[in-house]
């Protein structure tokens, strides 16, 4: 029931009139005429039988007597709700017109075991051949292999929980079974599998036996059997879509996957300030000082476009530059706060020093220790890895905050595999971690006062804080106040994202690094990787940032080759 009006002045009281008018049913809004131009509300009945005409008719009487007490008004609704129960509101389907029937190639449930339902109010057509093909990459401990499972134990609950049955009390395959009976109510479809040989010819060249081909030619029978359906294959294969189109089938990619169709929007973490901006924004704002920073809160059409953690900075032409994060957003106003300059030689960490705008932005967001969740983007040469492990040697031996750096990464490699590697699980990923050595180097080298044997006993202290640990033991685990890095983080799939981060237990920083133009992971692109899933997901986390480094610091020549190559 809902409340009475509050009072107008201090000091008033509700009339018991207020309460009586809240518990009585609310009369109608209609007006006289209004009803006057309805038609008998017999005639609209006529379509039903006279049982429910009877049942409908009650609650839809109207008296001129005052409102009765709730517990009389409420008896008639009571008598009438167990014969017409009130349907469920249906879901607007987003495509207009009759739904698409989408044949799904092997590929694409291999990929994806979720695909079953990611196709909103469409339904699906399994070809038998899709069925015998995942039968056969079942066994294994692959992630495809996982994947297979998974879908058939899908397939299975749907042909459990479905009750669409013919004369004879089995399943009947020509109703379809609905794609929501197992809880998935974002699919409004149904799902349909072959039971029959179809008829079908295709060009003589295409060798009939091949699977590939088998499912083009169901798509071809299928468009034959239902010529005003759109009838649409979906693969992962490049060269089965090729042929598809060649035979004037219509076919597509199974884009659900991607995060976003252009990686241009993917979110950069950096906001650069119109200059115009105190003009607009300095009649109304606030700003204090606190722990040697400067805040300002402002107000006004910027902050709609801002994110908790995203870096702003503004410079102009014969004025100091601002370089702020944003801590707080509020309604219509938001909290800027400056950073800390890790350019300058006194605020080194580690002995690196940050040498442009993104840099001095990373290094914030590393050495916070509210940020438990860190991504950072950029193309080679532009100080990933090295601020990281900069940034957690500062934490785990100067300050103690964290007890050890953890270091993983995807073992994908660039050419052809070299074969199985002699050694225990750190001796096996040492290979790869060639990149973690060659950083440990260059910050071994910015200690030159403790002499040779000093930078000896610092490189065994370093070693010894440094865990490399491979990803094939990692689910189960829990690390607790540890300083996570996963380096190539864009070769994970979102699933394994979601399985590293799952790992972090309290007081634990993990931080991503990856570059999005390096992929090595087959069927794996920029808009479906792992780390642009996470971007994607934790932006405006207030315990989350990122930051995509545009400038490469490592040399010259790696900063040209990366634009021209």
């Amino acid at each position: 029931m809902p409340l009475p009006k509050p009072p107008s002045k201090k000091g008033d009281l509700l009339k018991s009139a207020d309460y009586e008018a809240q518990a009585a049913p609310r009369a109608n809004k209609r007006s006289a005429k209004t009803r006057a131009a309805e038609p008998p509300e017999q005639a609209a009945l006529d379509l039903h039988d006279g049982s429910a005409a009877q049942v409908a008719v009650v609650p839809r009487a109207r008296s001129t007597v005052a409102a009765p007490p709730p517990a009389v008004a409420a008896a008639p609704a009571a008598a009438a709700r167990p014969v017409s129960t009130p349907a469920a509101k249906p879901r607007k389907p987003r495509h207009v017109g009759p739904p698409k029937l989408f044949v799904l190639d092997t590929n694409v449930l291999m990929h994806d075991p979720m695909s079953l339902f990611r196709f909103e109010e469409h339904d699906i057509f399994l070809p038998m051949i899709t069925l015998e093909e995942l039968d056969g990459h079942k066994k294994g401990m692959s992630e495809v292999s996982r994947n297979v499972r998974q879908v058939s134990r899908d397939l299975d609950a749907l042909a459990s929980a479905s009750s669409f049955t013919g004369q004879d009390g089995h399943l009947d395959p020509r109703i379809g079974i609905d794609l929501a009976k197992t809880g998935h109510r974002e699919a409004g479809g149904k799902l349909f599998f072959q039971t029959m040989l179809l008829d079908f010819k295709l060009p003589a060249g295409l060798p009939q036996g091949k699977a590939d081909n088998q499912i083009l030619g169901v798509v071809q029978s299928l468009r034959e059997q239902h010529p005003g359906r759109e009838v649409v294959l979906v693969s992962k294969d490049i060269n089965m879509r090729v042929k598809a189109r060649a035979l004037g089938l219509p076919a597509e990619d199974y884009l659900n996957d991607k995060t976003l169709e252009d990686t241009d929007l993917l979110y950069t973490g950096v906001l650069p300030l119109p200059a115009d901006f105190w003009d607009r924004h300095g009649k109304t704002m606030e700003s204090w000082q606190q722990g040697g920073h400067t805040f300002y809160r402002i107000s006004g059409p910027l902050v709609p476009a801002l994110m908790i953690n995203q870096f702003v900075y503004l410079e102009v032409p014969g004025a100091a530059p601002l370089y702020a994060r944003v801590t707080e957003i509020t309604g219509k106003s938001a909290v800027l706060k400056t950073l800390r300059d890790y350019t300058h030689g006194k605020n080194a960490v580690w002995g690196v020093t940050a040498r442009n705008r993104e840099q001095n932005f990373a290094l914030n967001l590393l050495m916070d220790p509210d940020c438990d969740f860190i991504t950072l983007t950029g193309t080679a040469g532009t100080g990933k890895t090295l601020m990281t492990l900069a940034a957690g040697l500062a934490q785990v031996l100067d300050e103690r905050r964290y007890t050890e750096i953890i270091v993983t990464r995807v073992t994908v490699p660039v050419g052809d595999d070299i074969g199985f590697l002699p050694g225990n699980e750190e001796e096996k990923m040492g290979p790869w971690m060639g990149a973690l050595d060659d950083n440990l180097e260059v910050l071994a080298r910015t200690d030159t006062s403790a002499g040779e044997w000093g930078r000896a006993a610092t490189n065994d202290l370093v070693r010894s804080k440094i865990k490399i640990k491979s990803l094939n033991f990692m689910r189960g685990r829990t690390f607790l106040n540890k300083f996570l890095l996963i380096d190539e983080a864009q070769n994970l799939t979102p699933k394994q994202m979601k399985t590293l981060i799952t790992r972090a237990g309290p007081g634990t920083k993990i931080v991503c690094l990856g570059n999005l133009a390096q992929i090595d992971t087959p069927y794996l692109t920029e808009g479906s990787s792992g780390l642009t899933y996470a971007v994607d997901r934790f932006k405006g986390w207030p315990h989350g940032g990122h930051v995509m480094l545009a400038r490469g610091e490592r040399s010259r020549l790696a900063d040209f080759a990366s634009e021209v190559l």
